[in-house]
Parts: C-alpha cells; structure tokens; sequence
C-alpha cells in the first residue's frame, strides 16, 4: 500500500532564551547575544501513514506532538529529515485561526474557508451544511467576538472538516462543544474513513485514539518511543505515563492521582452469587465498589473487555449511558447489567477505571483487573459477540426426500 504521509528523520529544535536583550542598548553594553541553549523538540522521527488509514499521535505534554504536526502542516520547517504528503491536506490544529473577531459568523466562514483553499463557489455549495454542523445558524451573523469559545471552535471546525481533503490533520479537537458535537464530530472523521481519506490524530483521549486509529506512534520528549497497533502502543504508554506498578496477584498494572480507588469488583448471575465462568446468553451483573478520599463531583466508572491479545471488545462508562453520578464523598457502588451477555466463547480480560468527568483524568485505574472464562452453550455462532438474527428464504424449492 502506498504511504500518503512520509516522515522521514526528522529533527526539529527551538531556542531557550536565559536572558534576553530588550534594547539595543543591552546587546552593545553586555558586547554579546543574549544566551541560549538549544533545545530539541523532535529528534529523529520517522514513520509511514498508509493511504486511507487513521494514524494516532499519543504523548504527553511538551513531548512534541503539536510540533510534528506543525511540520506536516508546513507551518514549522524541520533543520533535519523530511516530511512528504500526497494530496490536499486540512489541519484542525488552531481551530478559528484567521477568524477576524468583528466579522460576523458568515463572513468568517468565507474569510476562513478562503484560507483554507476554497473558492467562494465551493463555499457557497458548502455554506448550509457547515452552518448545519456547527449548530449555530441562529448566530451566523453575530460577530464571532460576541461568541464563547466553545462556538468559536465549532465553527472552526465545522469549516475546516468541510475542505474535504486527501489528508487531514487533527490536533486536539474532538473534546470541544458539548456531547452532541463531539458525536458529530466522531461520525464526519468515520465519515472521512469510509471515503478512504487518511486522518493523523493528536490526542490525550486515549480511548478515543484507540477507537478511531490502527496505528499510533508514542513520542516522549521528542523521542519516537514506539509505533504498532493501537492497543499495544496505548498500553504500553498508560503504564509509562501514569507511572504504573503492577499490583502482588494480580494481571495488570495499576495508576491514578489517588484521590479515589476501586476497591473490589464482582461479576454476578442472575441469582446475585459471583460466577468463575460466565455463559453467553446469561445475565451478567458487574458490581464496582469504589471510594474517594475526598468529595468528588461527577466521578465516571469506566470498563472495558480485551481479548487475551489487546484487541478490544466492547467498553462503556456511565457518561457514555448518560447516567450521572453527583457527589461522592466516601464508599460508592456502581452496578452495570447485562440481561444477555453477547461474548462468545474464550477468555477475556476486564479493565476497570474512575476518573473525572473529561474521562482523561484517572483517579484509579486498573489495566486487566480480572481474567475471566466464557462458555456458550445455546449459540452455534463464531467470532467475537453474538448478534440476534432471523434469516428469511425466498424462491427456494422443497426438501427432496431420498427414497
């Protein structure tokens, strides 16, 4: 498969200033510049992104992710190696960059799409579903000075997902505006998939990285630590970032700020007494008792399931099923039921967290805290889950009996 974006060794460096002459007074006085040391922001990276895949960028703050987009972007020019793109690039990196603060809504979104590489044609074709998809068109003709920052980025992004390019570059964006925005946004990068544009996505969220990309490249002060499937990249970086230790008899590793803790976990039958082996079709209940240190608002209870290899199978929270937990100052039990439990045969692990409202903020999280079994008995199915079907037949004849 052909690579649309090439990085080749690529070396990026910046000056810190210890001093700085202000006037050129000082630099005649001092009969010398200002000193600096020179500091590298990127060092070496090099990796492909196949045409029509999703590319993650993990990292932590400072490591150099906003940098190695910028020197895709062309905004930033590497002193070493080279970065080559095949096709129109978008880059959602400064969302509303180009905004002018005393034009309306309207004429920003010509102003910025200009920008952007549009002609006032295409804009005038695309006008109606990027003020659709900004959620604003009772304020299209409002100054945007008048707007709070989450409309202010919608907009942006709302323009400059409508490019419609060969390659689009995603710095840190999918967690604006509200629930139904980051879902709108979610579905136009799916959208972007399915039509085979490549997408390189620079994010904290890590299970949104995960849900959105095969691959991902972990970069640490500069340095590219790691490039592989998504699963094994994250986890790999979870353990690294959170400065993870692995807990005596138990599978994974463990993290957070502390400030609360999963205490135990069951998984239940249908008679409320704990199950060694679950059986697809069964009920399952999964009881997560936890507690906080201090009061806590909003707490979110995250799970997830993962075969034996990494690959995830199905996670959920109690944001994602809009089910709001409040205050929590002490002991607290979240309880998740399943009236049918989908997993087919094999064995599988579940990975717990509580975190804070974002989801990226883990008070305590625990990385394969159970290994479990499944059996199936009644479903003659193969894969992964199992999905209720009914098959229907047409213009097929009778059975022949033998004779």
């Amino acid at each position: 498969m052909s690579a649309a974006v090439v990085v080749e060794d690529v070396w990026k460096s910046f000056r810190l200033y210890h001093e700085r002459n202000q006037y050129l007074k000082a630099a005649v006085l001092r009969g010398r510049r200002a000193r600096y040391e020179e500091f590298w922001a990127l060092k070496g990276i090099e990796f492909e992104v196949p045409v029509g895949s999703t590319f993650g960028v993990i990292g932590s703050n400072g490591s150099g992710k906003s940098t190695l987009l910028k020197c895709l972007t062309g905004i930033l020019y590497p002193e070493k190696g080279r970065v080559t793109i095949e096709g129109r690039v978008s880059a959602l990196l400064e969302l509303g960059a180009g905004f002018h603060p005393e034009l309306s809504g309207r004429e920003n979104v010509y102003l910025n799409g200009a920008i952007l590489g549009l002609t006032k044609k295409e804009i005038n074709a695309r006008f109606d579903d990027i003020v659709e998809f900004s959620g604003l068109p009772d304020f299209i003709d409002t100054p945007v000075k008048n707007y709070s920052s989450g409309m202010f980025v919608r907009l942006g992004f709302a323009v400059a997902a409508h490019v419609e390019p060969d390659v689009l570059l995603i710095d840190e964006v999918l967690s604006v505006g509200d629930e139904s925005f980051q879902r709108r946004c979610a579905q136009k990068i799916e959208q972007f998939r399915r039509d085979g544009r490549t997408i390189v996505f620079v994010s904290h969220g890590l299970s949104q990285v995960e849900q959105l990309c095969e691959t991902v490249a972990w970069i640490d002060k500069g340095d590219l630590k790691m490039v592989g499937p998504a699963g094994e990249v994250i986890s790999a970086y979870s353990g690294q970032s959170h400065n993870a230790v692995r807990v005596e008899g138990e599978l994974g590793a463990r993290w957070g700020s502390g400030e609360a803790e999963i205490t135990s976990v069951k998984l239940l039958g249908a008679d409320g007494q704990p199950l060694d082996v679950l059986t697809t079709h069964d009920p399952l209940t999964i009881a997560i008792d936890f507690r906080t240190f201090r009061p806590l608002q909003d707490i979110v209870v995250n799970m997830r399931i993962d075969t034996m290899n990494g690959h995830a199978v199905w996670g959920t929270s109690t944001r994602r099923c809009s089910k709001a937990i409040g205050l929590v100052d002490g002991e607290a039990r979240a309880v998740m039921t399943m009236p049918h439990f989908p997993i087919l045969e094999g064995t599988y692990e579940l990975t717990l967290a509580v975190t804070d409202h974002s989801e990226m903020h883990p008070f305590d999280h625990w990385e394969k805290r159970i290994r479990f079994e499944v059996r199936q008995y009644t479903s003659t199915d193969v894969g992964l889950v199992h999905i209720p079907v009914q098959w229907e037949i047409t213009g097929a004849r009778g059975v022949v009996q033998g004779g």
